[in-house]
């Protein structure tokens, strides 16, 4: 039986320019490539639990123009409930603007439009196995909605912001890369859920209090594009504790999902299914 999770979270529409290396600070890097893809740590931490086998709802807001339609596309496509997915008549869809280098490092700008809208008196109930939240959202949003949740919480802290006290109490599982934890710092050895950390191309490591639960590092894969790697992480790994299974394994799972959906280009399309993590991890 598939465990059910409500994701509150941002939707945007990525536009992703490819090129040799990114840009310096002042510099113009030309003879780029561009793709549009559904995008959002929302609406991607969403698809990639439903790719691995979880029920989903994602609660968010896009805008009352064409590109809501697109950026929902994927999610429709796969079974994604979006019935608390809500237009806003007086702001556009969120817009990522994603500059992407052939070693697969990116950059992000985010103009979030109807996600910066969404505000905490628009929460539906929050129901399910486990909430999964980030913070492309308004802080008072993700705050009440973790609030409001009678089970499971994992919360995404990024991109890093000052949050409450309280909801990191209240967290199960913190997932942050190394940036957002060197933000954070001596609040997440305090906070009494599980921390996960993740250290890029090295692997991630789960903590509880300070002190190292489990460590695990990603099979070798060839990296195109990581900007769906982090979110594909989130799903994998709040799936994976759903479902029982041990701290070691659970890391190993989501750091596996994580590798490839840096294998292909774009956030959402690159998201692996189920069949494809468990087929990776036999032959690692």
């Amino acid at each position: 039986m598939s465990v059910a999770i409500t994701v509150v979270g941002s939707v945007n529409l990525d536009l992703v320019a490819t090129a040799a290396t990114l840009p310096r600070p002042g510099e113009t890097v030309t003879g780029a490539t561009l793709a549009r893809h559904p995008g959002g740590k929302g609406a991607n931490q969403a698809l990639a639990a439903r790719r691995l086998g979880a029920t989903v709802r994602l609660v968010a807001r896009v805008g009352a123009d064409a590109m809501a339609d697109e950026a929902l596309a994927l999610l429709r496509a796969d079974g994604v409930d979006l019935s608390d997915c809500r237009a806003d008549p007086s702001l556009p869809t969120g817009v990522a603007l994603i500059a992407v280098a052939a070693d697969g490092e990116n950059l992000i700008v985010v103009a979030p439009g109807a996600n910066a809208g969404f505000g905490a008196d628009g929460l539906p109930p929050i129901a399910g196995d486990a909430l999964i939240c980030q913070l492309e959202l308004p802080i008072a949003t993700v705050a009440t909605a973790v609030a409001a949740a009678s089970a499971f919480v994992c919360v995404n802290l990024a991109p890093a912001a000052d949050v409450p006290a309280a909801l990191l109490r209240r967290a199960d599982l913190i997932i942050v890369n190394e940036g957002e934890a060197a933000f954070y710092g001596d609040r997440l050895r305090t906070a009494p859920g599980l921390v996960a950390v993740t250290l890029g191309a090295r692997g991630a490591r789960l903590l509880r209090g300070g002190e190292v639960v489990a460590e695990a590092t990603p099979p070798a894969v060839d990296a195109v594009d990581s900007t769906g790697a982090g979110d594909a992480f989130v799903g994998a790994l709040t799936v994976a504790l759903l479902e029982g299974q041990p701290p070691a394994e659970a890391l190993a799972f989501a750091c596996a999902a994580g590798a490839l959906a840096a294998t292909n280009p774009g956030a959402q399309p690159s998201l692996p299914w189920r069949a494809e993590v468990d087929a990776c991890l036999r032959k690692s």
